[in-house]
């Protein structure tokens, strides 16, 4: 028979997986700055920009048990609200959690054992499917690399290539450089470009200007036009953790802007646009290198740009290529079904379109678009 004291103790080491909704904002950083390895992305400030923006509710789930404390950060999609399912189901019954724009995944700490994962698993599937959540879809953090710490709880696949930047020295910088960016670089320098910083209110609306106006010549999809209110929450909310960077040529008018992101040793391009009138030489070349030296200098240790479109190798991922010819980070994305059944029926409803396809490797099927 168990003795007092080892009741107690199997009583303390039990594991716990708690949801933290969004209302509980000193708890969530609390949590989030309890990890060595966070990041800007699993912030309470991050993901209200996203609620504002529609993508969701934000919550953190958070584990814990004698080996190990895990988090994940996501956004809780109400299925009926998707224009597909409108009228076909109730609301407020069926769910599905995705990662908030950018990168995150579970964080992992501690003695990571089989056993431990498996109670994870367990806990996390049963939660969900108590919260009538059916999938989810992860994008895992390319410079953290969490994937690999539960390969046997998603399907996990890699998209494509990412860059990141090193920023241990000026030196390492340059030299990672290719030559043709290093003499673009040298180019706009020449001309007589500046690059300043800051988030004033002036500030934030010249980037909107320039942004939308950017959307609107690559012909973005709706989803990536961001209202005032997106802005100001990233730029004021964030505050120490946001700047905006841009370019003013010699007539002193701004010809390039991009909003970083940044915490725990870690930079991250988040927005980025140029008026196309003025930017002759592609001042986000001499941006992103100003930034990595700003970076350099504050002791942060990466400066991570994405990839190409969609995780392609296309040209956006060759312009980013040449500020790290050396970079060797993936993209990897997770899928999760806790809801078989449940999950087959929405595909179903679909199923009666004349344009769904259902071999689509998009991830939920459901959401499917063509």
């Amino acid at each position: 028979m168990l003795s007092e004291k080892q009741i107690n103790r199997i009583k303390k080491i039990k594991s716990c997986l708690h949801l933290i909704n969004f209302g509980e904002l000193e708890k969530w950083d609390q949590i989030v700055k309890s990890f060595h390895n966070f990041d800007v992305y699993y912030l309470a400030d991050y993901v209200k920009a996203f609620k504002i923006h529609k993508d969701g509710e934000p919550l953190l789930f958070y584990y814990e048990d004698k080996n190990i404390k895990a988090m994940n950060v996501v956004m809780k999609r109400d299925i009926a609200n998707d224009k597909r399912f409108i009228g076909k189901i109730a609301p407020n019954v069926f769910y599905d959690i995705m990662t908030p724009y950018g990168y995150g995944g579970f964080l992992i700490e501690g003695h990571i054992t089989e056993e431990s994962l498996k109670e994870l698993d367990n806990e996390y599937s049963s939660l969900c499917l108590k919260e009538g959540i059916i999938s989810e879809f992860v994008r895992f953090h390319p410079v953290l690399k969490n994937s690999e710490d539960v390969k046997g709880i998603y399907d996990i696949s890699i998209l494509g290539k990412t860059i990141t930047m090193q920023l241990s020295s000026r030196d390492l910088i340059l030299s990672n450089l290719t030559s043709e960016k290093r003499k673009r670089i040298r180019k706009a320098k020449n001309s007589g470009i500046e690059i300043y910083w800051g988030r004033n209110t002036e500030l934030i609306g010249e980037f909107i200007r320039i942004y939308n106006s950017t959307m609107d010549y690559t012909k973005a999809k709706d989803y990536y036009y961001f209202t005032k209110d997106f802005f100001n929450s990233i730029l004021h909310d964030l505050k120490y953790h946001s700047s905006i960077f841009y370019a003013m040529d010699d007539k002193e008018r701004i010809v390039a802007m991009a909003i970083f992101l940044y915490a725990n040793g870690q930079i991250n391009c988040f927005l980025s646009a140029s008026d196309k009138e003025l930017d002759e030489l592609a001042l986000t070349n001499l941006i992103m290198y100003e930034v990595a030296c700003w970076g350099s200098e504050n002791g942060y240790k990466t400066l991570h740009m994405g990839g190409g479109v969609g995780g392609k190798e296309d040209g956006v991922y060759s312009f980013k290529k040449a500020f790290n010819k050396n970079s060797e980070t993936n993209f990897l994305i997770g899928k999760k079904i806790f809801n078989e059944e449940k999950y087959r029926e929405l595909v179903e409803i679909r199923g009666v379109e004349d344009d769904f396809d259902e071999e689509t490797p998009f991830f939920p099927i459901y959401r499917s678009y063509t």
